[in-house]
């Protein structure tokens, strides 16, 4: 088969959600199928080290698409000009988004219709696209892989969209993600929180991963049960973080909030395993691979009662409205407060994780585009 691909959301240094989705299945897939030809379609130039086999053929599709109108360019003229003149078996679609103008079978990855819940949170020129181009997507792709049963029930309630066209494909966690040694988990504890234990959130801060509400909670535990614990947030300040910045500087505690920006890879695997707990409190996701990232390190999860989120931790973590702030503190303190639970935690996220694995992504994904073949080639 020829697989087209786009990879726009490989970008060096700045893979998150979509793109840590896209890196880790195609990297095993295309080693795992030499026989096959696959074409990377970037918007805008990229590393050599996304190239993963000598099956991968790179090209640049102008113009750079990080806007609605350029959005529009790329997918309904230059990605069509390129699949003229590629002519692929399958177009393969990571991010949400694929072309109506292309004639070859498409498969489209759905992570997740946030925009759909909470409208408020991207701009309007955003949302008309979101909700103008999302169902037809939907309808034009040939097969949808998406990444939780909660997703493929959204895209079959809101949209209409065919049970039997939609596979769930969940995430993995990177094999950087691992338990860690009693004096590595200290040396790390030295780094960020002044040698104290932590709670530690991991993601891009943006609306629905509802941070205000997490410092609020982190505030409250604090004055109300006075252990030595900081809260260390990883993650670049994305859009929309009016609300968070007005918590932060109201917080009777900021002195044990820890600020770290966007991590590579190694530092915020190392982060997370020397962590008392993740606090993943997020209003809406997808899936959420910081709940298996911890369940990896064998760290114990506090996370939501919404979307996906309970699908994804099953056992393994303290289920919580993300809402109520005094759910967040009392769940801190239960952890922080009881060796025996964050234990039963643990056990039971280790069994969780057994679903989860980015071997197990590109296998799902790869019969995914399988199924676009009649007959398979």
């Amino acid at each position: 088969m020829i697989i087209a691909v786009n990879t726009r959301f490989l970008l060096k240094d700045k893979l998150e959600g979509i793109g840590w989705f896209t890196f880790e299945a195609l990297r095993r897939m295309v080693k795992q199928h030499p026989e096959h030809r696959f074409h990377f379609l970037f918007d805008r130039p990229f590393d050599p080290a996304f190239v993963f086999a000598d099956n991968v053929t790179a090209h640049v599709l102008a113009p750079p698409a990080r806007h609605p109108v350029l959005w529009y360019l790329w997918f309904e003229y230059s990605v069509p000009r390129v699949l003229r003149r590629i002519k692929p078996d399958v177009f393969l679609s990571t991010d949400g988004y694929l072309s109506l103008k292309a004639d070859c079978p498409q498969v489209l990855v759905v992570h997740d219709l946030a925009f759909e819940h909470f409208p408020n949170h991207v701009n309007r020129l955003t949302l008309r696209y979101y909700k103008h181009f999302t169902p037809r997507y939907a309808r034009k792709a040939t097969r949808i892989a998406t990444v939780s049963a909660y997703s493929k029930n959204d895209l079959v309630e809101r949209y209409g969209t065919s049970p039997d066209k939609i596979d769930v494909v969940y995430n993995g966690a990177n094999e950087a993600f691992k338990p860690l040694t009693a004096d590595e988990a200290q040396n790390i504890r030295n780094r960020y929180s002044s040698g104290q234990p932590y709670f530690v959130f991991a993601g891009a801060v943006q609306p629905r991963k509802n941070v205000d509400r997490l410092m609020l909670a982190f505030d409250r535990f604090k004055t109300a049960y006075g252990l030595p614990h900081k809260l260390v947030i990883a993650g670049r300040f994305a859009w929309k973080t009016e609300s968070v910045k007005r918590a932060y500087d109201n917080m009777l505690h900021k002195q044990d909030v820890v600020l770290t920006g966007h991590l590579g890879r190694a530092d915020l695997a190392a982060l997370t395993g020397a962590a008392e707990a993740l606090v993943y409190v997020s209003l809406f996701e997808g899936f959420g691979i910081p709940i298996v990232e911890a369940f990896q390190c064998r760290v114990p999860v506090i996370t939501s009662n919404t979307s996906s989120m309970p699908e994804v931790a099953g056992g393994g973590a303290l289920v919580v409205d993300p809402l109520y702030v005094e759910a967040i503190a009392k769940a801190m303190h239960d952890i922080a407060s009881s060796p025996a639970l964050r234990n039963a935690l643990v056990e039971a996220g280790g069994v969780q994780l057994k679903k989860f694995s980015w071997d197990l992504t590109a296998d799902r994904l790869w019969q995914t585009i399988l199924k676009t073949q009649t007959p398979l080639r």
